[in-house]
């Protein structure tokens, strides 16, 4: 018979564990090996969930790493321009390395509350976290960067563009439409099939987007652009 589990023992006892493995996980560096029990870590979790303690601990969790991704999408606002594209793809990557370890420990309150009464699912909510708390927040800063790269050899290299433009289409696909010609170079069937008569008018609609970005105050690496972007993320 399981020893009852209170609401404090909950907060004193099991809550914390979580917390400083949730922690570890989330700040790890991509091959970090964390000296972790993920047989207690999911023991912890099992026993909660079997004392009705669900609603109390997703809730502690999304507290959790919306409080982290704050964090993070601060960082990301007081990184220089040149190291602002490198800077997002780590965190991006960071998180979703992070999820690969978060969402199997919470497999039980997943599927014994999220799913049942919730109807929703772990992963998916996490990375709505991610969407809502960085990527949003940052978008109109790191798209006109996105553009400038592509434009500029060797600035950033193939593979951190397209983690980010693979990243960011996987959140939130409509993005495509902020920059058409960007995200079919990594995501297959995106644009109609190209007529050569309308290879001309996709040029002049990729120089269109340049300028209002630019009359947007999007100037190359000028500061304007940071506080252009900070208007667009918060207004």
């Amino acid at each position: 018979v399981m020893n009852v589990i209170t609401i404090e023992d909950y907060k004193s006892t099991y809550w914390p564990k979580l917390d400083s493995a949730i922690d570890q996980l989330l700040t790890q560096s991509p091959g970090d090996y964390i000296p972790i029990s993920y047989e207690q870590i999911y023991s912890c979790v099992y026993k909660c969930v079997c004392q009705q303690h669900s609603e109390q601990m997703y809730s502690d969790l999304i507290k959790k790493i919306t409080n982290h991704l704050e964090r993070v999408s601060k960082e990301l606002q007081a990184s220089p321009p040149d190291l602002y594209i490198e800077r997002f793809n780590i965190a991006l990557g960071q998180y979703m390395g992070a999820l690969q370890s978060i969402v199997p420990l919470f497999i039980y309150m997943n599927k014994f509350y999220i799913e049942t009464k919730l109807n929703r699912d772990l992963k998916d909510d996490l990375i709505k976290l991610f969407t809502e708390h960085v990527a949003e927040k940052h978008i109109y800063n790191l798209m006109p960067l996105l553009l400038e790269a592509q434009s500029t050899p060797f600035q950033i290299t193939p593979s951190t563009m397209a983690n980010i433009v693979k990243g960011l289409y996987t959140l939130r696909p409509e993005w495509v439409q902020m920059a058409p010609a960007l995200f079919s170079k990594f995501i297959p069937n995106i644009l109609p099939p190209a007529v050569e008569s309308e290879l001309q008018e996709y040029a002049a609609q990729d120089q269109k987007l340049q300028r209002e970005l630019i009359q947007n105050g999007f100037t190359r690496g000028d500061q304007s652009r940071k506080r252009a972007g900070e208007e667009l993320t918060y207004s």
